[in-house]
């Protein structure tokens, strides 16, 4: 009994940690299921403030990101990023968000997201896209001087 344990522990400390940070409940409840029955341990945050304890407390390899997290006109997803980049620059970020627009997907690239995608997107492409950017090594964050 101790066996199974120990390998159930050691199992769950090898998974990789997903953060899925969204403001609709469905997004997060979808992508939680899936994303652990593909090996994943995953979290969710609903809100900024959620989301920066998760960060502060957890070394996550991706975090998927809307850009919009409330009706506020700006985007906090934008901030987000930079929370992300602070605490740990090795995590790899994608932007999934309806509210994409040219300008906000350089912004989002400027400020260290991996990769920008629109929703809605099928689960399977944004897992392939996951898989690319964790074979692939983290590029540096272009920062203002």
């Amino acid at each position: 009994m101790w066996i199974g344990r120990e390998e159930k522990a050691s199992k769950e400390a090898s998974m990789p940690r997903l953060l899925v940070v969204d403001d609709e409940e469905s997004i997060c409840f979808s992508m939680s299921e899936y994303f652990s029955l593909h090996g994943y341990k995953v979290d969710t945050a609903r809100e900024p403030e959620e989301a920066e304890k998760l960060l502060e407390a957890t070394d996550y390899k991706v975090v998927i990101q809307d850009l919009r997290l409330s009706t506020a006109r700006n985007p906090d997803g934008l901030e987000i990023i930079k929370m992300i980049r602070d605490h740990n620059p090795q995590t790899r970020i994608i932007v999934l968000t309806a509210y994409g627009s040219t300008e906000m997907e350089d912004e989002a690239r400027r400020r260290g997201a991996d990769a920008f995608l629109r929703k809605p997107k099928p689960l399977s492409q944004v897992a392939q896209v996951i898989q690319g950017l964790l074979e692939s090594p983290p590029k540096q964050a272009a920062r203002p001087a």
